[in-house]
């Protein structure tokens, strides 16, 4: 009877999106998209030339193709723009046209902009000045398509969602424009929004700005390229596997996956939205890392548990969270994880872990440790176990409606992996016990070594090819335990980075993560770590590794 329960269930689902069928083909549906992204992209002012031979590495391009001032504008940290505008040395109008021309070259080399909005921020520009002289925060801000904007189509990348327009703002929005943000560009996502790479029927796929070859990363995937190529300096993203962290990695920037229930996240369009055994995320990419916490604390200021109460009202704590020893030194004991135990990392990413290890126990006041993982292959059976309670067939009920293609990455996460199955309530009560005894023998484990943060990988390896995100492993793994972590950029991938000549295998995982790299393939690859700290403690994590980033020099100390 069970079974029969669960046919009714996805024929259920499949009758609901075949009755809203779209009445047109997905390929007009989507070239209907990509003309109003290319007529926003005509608007910007002075017009963006088309650029006819697009290199390997798209980093250099920019500066060929924008004005001194542009370019100054849109290079510059994101703080010292707040500090100029505020002062009253730039106009709110010449950063966001910067930040949109910009945008516009960042969309022709990598594909990661579903539309930019000149009109409406241009506008907006006009009442801001003198708001930034009494107030002096806010920025242009991009965002995820998914986010809502009152009027602006919201389809996360599903065809038969392409009519799905929200009447108000996402709460988080609110609070960013009552802080005088302007927004101003959307970014791309992939398909199903669960995997990471960012590829759509909508918008093809969107490529890494280091390395054309390779992927951005996803689900915030657009928005990682956008920050990458400098086309954005803050945006927001999502995460609930490693959404915000990947696409940071893979580009070269920022991010931060926040203890959930902190950050509103009202107002998104996303399959499964009343699931609450594995909770999504919301939080910000940045080319800066003082620009982080500035996010946070800007949205916690605005007490937004007041109006949703699911939210923790925790406001974001200014005050040192690391004692101060002699000669202004910190006290921090940091532990460095080089692999989980299911899958070994490529070889730059060991260099970036074992040098960072080296120079951090010369560091005055940091206590370094290696940091053995527990039972992350277990971990992984019972996330990926919950992420798809009913199979998948919501998502694949939507993709059916429409009539288009599944991209690889969708048949790999949906109809491919063992874990994906109907599970019936008990079966969801069995797991979600499972996760909260995870959990805390994670604590425990965790508590026995006395570390404060945790340095690890943020993937198998650098930025992949596309159709390769296989593993989410080093990022769902503290989705399971609700932790907070940080991506920071530390190299990049190097000639010298070759392949282990001793590699041995672990499992099919490994075997088929090994398979995929060479320092040649992954060339000029951003190398990034991600720096995990305890449930509540995100503040820890973002001033324990200001302090590393500030002794040893980093991002992209020539050696590390």
């Amino acid at each position: 009877m069970y079974l029969f329960h669960k046919y009714l269930l996805h024929k259920y689902l499949l009758l609901k999106y075949l009755f809203h069928k779209p009445r047109e083909p997905w390929q007009a549906i989507a070239k209907r998209a990509q003309d109003h992204r290319d007529a926003t992209l005509a608007a910007v002012q002075p017009p963006v030339p088309d650029i006819l031979e697009l290199p390997l590495d798209s980093t250099l391009i920019p500066k060929t193709l924008l004005t001194q001032e542009e370019l100054q504008i849109t290079e510059s940290d994101p703080m010292t723009l707040i500090q100029k505008m505020s002062s009253g040395v730039l106009s709110s109008e010449a950063v966001t046209n910067a930040f949109l021309r910009r945008a516009a070259v960042a969309q022709k080399l990598v594909n990661c902009v579903t539309e930019l909005m000149p009109e409406a921020a241009l506008w907006r520009t006009v009442s801001l000045d003198a708001y930034l002289k009494e107030h002096g925060k806010p920025l242009p801000i991009s965002t995820k398509e998914m986010i809502h904007i009152a009027g602006l189509t919201c389809n996360a990348a599903f065809i038969v969602w392409h009519d799905r327009v929200p009447d108000k703002n996402a709460h988080i929005l609110e609070i960013l424009l009552d802080a005088g943000c302007v927004l101003y560009a959307r970014t791309t996502q992939p398909q199903t929004l669960m995997y990471l790479e960012t590829s759509s029927n909508y918008y093809r796929i969107t490529v890494n700005p280091f390395n054309r070859n390779l992927t951005s990363g996803g689900s915030s995937g657009g928005k990682g390229a956008l920050l990458g190529l400098r086309g954005s300096s803050l945006g927001i993203g999502t995460d609930i596997g490693g959404s915000i962290r990947v696409p940071a990695a893979n580009n070269g920037v920022y991010g931060l996956r926040p203890t959930s229930k902190c950050l509103p996240n009202q107002g998104m369009t996303a399959p499964m939205p009343g699931a609450e055994h594995i909770l999504g995320v919301i939080g910000p990419l940045s080319t800066s890392l003082p620009a982080i916490p500035l996010f946070v604390k800007t949205l916690l200021d605005a007490k937004p548990w007041l109006r949703d109460p699911s939210l923790v009202p925790l406001p974001w704590n200014t005050s040192p969270r690391f004692p101060v020893a002699a000669a202004g030194s910190k006290t921090i004991k940091i532990g460095v994880m080089y692999h989980d135990g299911v899958v070994q990392p490529h070889t730059p990413i060991y260099r970036v872990l074992q040098n960072l290890h080296t120079k951090l126990a010369d560091v005055p006041g940091i206590e370094v440790t290696t940091f053995t993982p527990y039972k992350h292959d277990e971990a992984w059976d019972i996330i990926y176990s919950l992420y798809f309670a009913d199979g998948g067939a919501e998502e694949k009920a939507a993709l059916a409606a429409s009539g288009a293609p599944w991209r690889p990455l969708s048949k790999f996460i949906l109809s491919e992996n063992l874990n994906v199955k109907p599970l019936s309530v008990p079966e969801v009560w069995d797991l979600t016990i499972k996760r909260d005894e995870y959990r805390n023998a994670y604590a425990r484990h965790r508590a026995v070594s006395g570390i404060d943060v945790l340095i690890c990988p943020v993937g198998p390896g650098a930025a992949p090819k596309v159709d390769c995100a296989r593993y989410w492993g080093y990022t769902a793994q503290w989705n399971l335990l609700d932790y907070p972590a940080l991506i920071a950029p530390v190299s990049k991938v190097l000639p010298i980075d070759i392949l282990d000549p001793e590699f041995v295998a672990w499992n099919d995982q490994d075997a088929y993560n090994h398979s995929l790299y060479s320092p040649e393939k992954y060339a000029n690859a951003p190398v990034s770590v991600q720096v995990v700290g305890r449930r509540f403690e995100d503040e820890k994590v973002v001033e324990a590794w200001a302090y590393v980033q500030e002794k040893l020099g980093l991002p992209w100390a020539e050696y590390v």
